[in-house]
Order: C-alpha cells, then sequence, then structure tokens
C-alpha cells in the first residue's frame, strides 16, 4: 500500500500534531521510502533516548540541542546536521527553543496511526 502524499507542503497550512507538552511535528511530505518531518522544540523539551530501523538524517533549523547518539553527546545548534544509523539509540533536550527538520528513510509508520 502506497503511502504517497501530496506534491507541495505549505507550513501554514499543514496541522501541527502534539507529540508532547513541549514537542509538536508536521509531516511535510512521505512516500513508502522517504519521510520529512518538522519537529519544533520548546526549551526544555526532550526526545527520549530511542531506536528505529530507520536511517536518519536531521537538519537543525533553529534553536540548541544537547544530542545524544551512541555513546557521543554533542551540543548542535541552528545550520549543524547530524546522521543517525539504523537501531542506534538516540535522543536529545532541547537548551533553546528550535526546529529540527528529520528525513527517515523508509518512512516512520507509527508517524501516520
Amino acid at each position: 500500500m502506497s503511502k504517497t502524499t501530496k506534491e507541495f507542503f505549505f507550513a501554514a497550512e499543514e496541522k501541527w500534531e502534539q507529540v508532547d507538552p513541549k514537542i509538536q511535528r508536521q509531516i511535510h511530505g512521505t512516500d513508502d521510502k522517504i519521510m520529512l518531518v518538522k519537529v519544533k522544540f520548546e526549551e526544555g523539551g526532550v526526545g527520549q533516548l530511542h531506536q528505529h530501523y530507520h536511517s536518519q538524517v536531521t537538519y537543525v533549523a533553529s534553536g540548541e540541542f544537547e544530542m545524544t547518539i551512541g555513546d557521543e553527546v554533542k551540543t548542535i545548534r541552528a545550520g549543524d546536521s547530524y546522521y543517525i544509523p539504523p537501531n542506534v539509540i538516540h535522543g536529545c533536550t532541547c537548551t533553546k527553543p528550535g526546529i529540527l527538520i528529520d528525513v527517515f528513510s523508509p518512512l516512520r509508520e507509527d508517524f501516520l496511526a
């Protein structure tokens, strides 16, 4: 079953999903192979440590985060990015309000449920 979405996304028209009291996400496009997700964090928002079988690349659009990937912890800021291989434990804490742009391959079906 194909999960292909429309071709154009306008931020003002897309709904935000509240996934945590300090975290919201907007899905901006997907098909069976790839998904782009915009994630908005308030200061103190925590992306709990977790792992998944998807490859993930993330661009820091704004803000500042303490990012954990495996055994490493780094401070990341606007303009930075990171890659998470499949099944590697990762998570973050937002230290200054910001937005992360996540790309997953394949799509995160759990985000569409």
